[in-house]
């Protein structure tokens, strides 16, 4: 099987050029990939099932999708962590950090995810992600948001004589992301398998100045939320691409050899991994929420009431302030902190700084820790 060959170029350099895609041979899958994709299906299943059961799903989507945000981006090199983005979020942030970048990336996926209601997954939509993900964004300053690259780019090196790896140039990434986009469509696949091939070939093709990695990752969530292999997008392979991130590039470069079988086992393996933590993660949602529905019913009916709009809004927004939480629940100033007192005392919330005495800010943390945070 041959996806593709290094070809000297005018300059000098080799870069990749793609065969037809998908060569027939591609989808010759061996028994160990075809059990091994049934048993991440079953997994997912598993997985869509158990999200079926959290209340207020939507609200608990955000921090899978923060959680992934983060990792996406530091792989490519943001330094930023989750807690870091979260305070970003609830307006809390006082350093100065590149948090913004995962709240671009968080706000892409919700673009995509509503976009994808309308208008189907193609080349288009890609290049509408990559605006939505880039523009505005600190690394954007070279990225074109929104255009497929119309010069030459490399990873690694100064230039492309001395890079890692040269994807195809203009006219050769056009032809390949038309093969691209037709397999997207391609039906009587399993569809983790063709995630798997749609993010290497994706990553292959690199076609934009910059932002590949962060857009080719969203694209598998919304690949599998747009076949609905999944009803909420709580699926994200980001933080197993972070943990092992040598061997993800190792087995990308693999894949650009011809070697497809190693990326497909590395990337089921992924799935398998991330949907038994997701798992786990839900059920631990659930657990926390009904241990903490207790101790709010427990304050009486009127404060319950109160408490219970204020515990749905720590599940999108866990770092509040008195002020945010005036501003989410319609109480006054001095309302929302006794609510935020009360779960205090309920250990529920945590002073983010206990020396602070006015305007403090404070934290979900267990519910943050479930994700790493």
């Amino acid at each position: 099987m041959v996806l593709g060959k290094f070809i000297k170029q005018p300059g000098g350099f080799k870069a990749f050029i793609p065969a037809d895609f998908p060569p027939k041979e591609l989808l010759d899958f061996s028994p160990e990939i075809l059990a091994k994709a049934a048993m991440a299906e079953r997994l997912t299943g598993k997985l869509d099932g158990i999200t079926q059961t959290l209340p207020d799903a939507g609200f608990f989507l955000f921090m899978y999708v923060a959680k992934d945000a983060t990792f996406s981006s530091q792989i490519e090199g943001t330094r930023a962590t989750l807690m870091d983005a979260l305070e970003l979020d609830a307006g809390v942030q006082t350093k100065d950090t590149d948090a913004d970048d995962i709240l671009f990336y968080v706000g892409a996926l919700n673009y995509g995810m509503k976009r994808l209601k309308k208008f189907p997954l193609s080349l288009r939509f890609v290049r509408e992600l990559h605006k939505e993900l880039m523009t505005g964004a600190r690394s954007s300053q070279f990225a074109d948001p929104g255009e497929f690259r119309r010069s030459q780019n490399w990873i690694g090196g100064t230039k492309p004589d001395n890079a890692a790896y040269v994807p195809p140039p203009v006219e050769a990434m056009n032809k390949a992301l038309n093969d691209w986009e037709k397999f997207v469509h391609r039906e009587n696949m399993m569809p983790l398998i063709q995630a798997g091939l749609l993010h290497a070939q994706f990553e292959t093709i690199h076609p934009f100045l910059d932002g590949n990695g962060r857009a080719g990752r969203l694209l598998i969530a919304l690949f599998l939320f747009e076949r609905a292999v999944l009803e909420k997008p709580v699926l994200f392979l980001s933080a197993y691409f972070k943990k092992h991130r040598q061997l993800y590039y190792d087995r990308l470069n693999d894949y650009h050899n011809s070697k497809a079988e190693p990326w497909l086992h590395f990337f089921l393996d992924g799935i398998i991994e991330t949907a038994r933590e997701s798992i786990d993660v839900s059920r631990k949602i659930n657990a926390l929420r009904e241990s903490d529905m207790k101790k709010i019913q427990s304050l009486g009916k009127r404060e319950a009431a109160s408490g219970i709009l204020l515990l749905q809004q720590l599940f999108k927004t866990p770092i509040v302030t008195a002020a945010s939480v005036a501003a989410h629940t319609g109480f006054s100033r001095l309302g929302a902190q006794k609510v935020i007192d009360r779960f205090v005392a309920k250990d529920i919330l945590k002073p983010k700084d206990e020396t602070i005495k006015y305007g403090k800010t404070y934290i979900y943390r267990k519910y943050v820790s479930l994700f790493g945070g």
